[in-house]
């Protein structure tokens, strides 16, 4: 039986520039469109799985010369990305998440009096689905 992990130091690369030390949160959703396969005789409707989607969002603790210099100039642009659980080499225990996204959206500037600015930044996919690898590069 394998440990479970706990999420506290993952890596995360955008465009050559390794953003780990200044993430605060980090979700990688999947999903695949549901296409409706239902025909007469049929109990109950039938889904056929499609095109798959996937989502990257990020929030950040802002610091203006880092994560804002290197995430700004991205907004609708593509971007290449990696993201692993932990941070250390790919492993069979530690998938590298790959791929290159869509800078959808990202908020450098927000939120309440007193607190530390938090931007927000999401990635979506650019044509491909993400590569799920177990070596290290």
């Amino acid at each position: 039986m394998s440990s479970p992990v706990v999420f506290s130091n993952a890596y995360l690369w955008i465009n050559g520039v390794d953003l780990s030390g200044s993430v605060r949160e980090v979700s990688l959703n999947r999903s695949s469109a549901m296409l409706d396969a239902t025909v007469m005789g049929d109990a109950a409707n039938r889904n056929k799985g499609g095109l798959k989607d996937w989502k990257i969002d990020m929030t950040f603790r802002q610091d203006f010369t880092c994560v804002d210099a290197t995430l700004t100039a991205l907004v609708g642009t593509t971007a290449c990305f990696e993201l692993r659980p932990i941070n250390s080499c790919a492993a069979v225990s530690n998938p590298a998440f790959t791929g290159i996204g869509t800078v959808d959206t990202y908020t450098p500037v927000g939120g309440r009096v007193g607190q530390l600015l938090e931007p927000k930044y999401s990635l979506v996919p650019y044509g491909a689905d993400i590569t799920r690898g177990t070596t290290c590069s």
